[in-house]
């Protein structure tokens, strides 16, 4: 009898034993508590968009994290700050807007008249501006990362770009990591 209790309480620790390493593999294996988000628009309503969401997220002490490619980089410009541009860089510069006052709106820009129409609202509303979301981030932590090979197709510096605590300049794969590892991506 206490033979077959002592076979019966080793099987058990090996079971046990064995549901311990499945449950730290699955652990493993569950994303982590964070947002990644990517953009490409440079509308003012998108990049809005983004914000509100990754505001929210961080209020739920979700780890943010924001990839902002081709148009959306305009967004991050600091029309206060000059770089030297080859004529290609220049070119894109003078077409895009420089900085996030000076977005369009993806529908109903109204020749200009929209963006002016949805801040005044938005002030109206005491909902912040897309500048005041975007100190908040930077207060949050929120990550922005801007995308090198963007930046260079369309002669973007970074010495142009505001002064955000968190930003860093990367490769795709880094956001395709970022992104495999949340809990939820979206793509605006």
């Amino acid at each position: 009898m206490e033979e077959e209790t002592r076979n019966r309480l080793e099987q058990l620790e090996k079971s046990i034993e064995s549901l311990r390493g499945e449950t730290a593999e699955l652990r493993s294996a569950v994303p982590g508590d964070s947002l990644a988000l990517g953009l490409i628009s440079g509308h003012l309503d998108r990049v809005l968009a983004a914000f509100i969401i990754a505001l929210g997220a961080a209020a739920y002490d979700m780890e943010v994290h924001m990839f902002f490619s081709f148009w959306s980089i305009a967004a991050l410009r600091d029309p206060k700050k000059k770089a030297s541009k080859n004529l290609l860089g220049k070119m894109f510069g003078w077409m895009l807007p420089n900085g996030s006052r000076k977005l369009k709106l993806s529908s109903l820009n109204m020749a200009g008249a929209g963006p002016m129409m949805i801040r005044g609202l938005m002030k109206r509303k005491g909902v912040p501006s897309l500048e005041e979301m975007i100190r908040q981030a930077g207060e949050l932590g929120i990550e922005i990362h801007v995308c090198e090979m963007s930046m260079d197709l369309m002669g973007f510096k970074k010495e142009e770009m505001i002064d955000y605590p968190h930003m860093s300049f990367v490769g795709v794969g880094t956001f395709l990591g970022l992104a495999q590892s949340a809990r939820q991506a979206f793509f605006l």
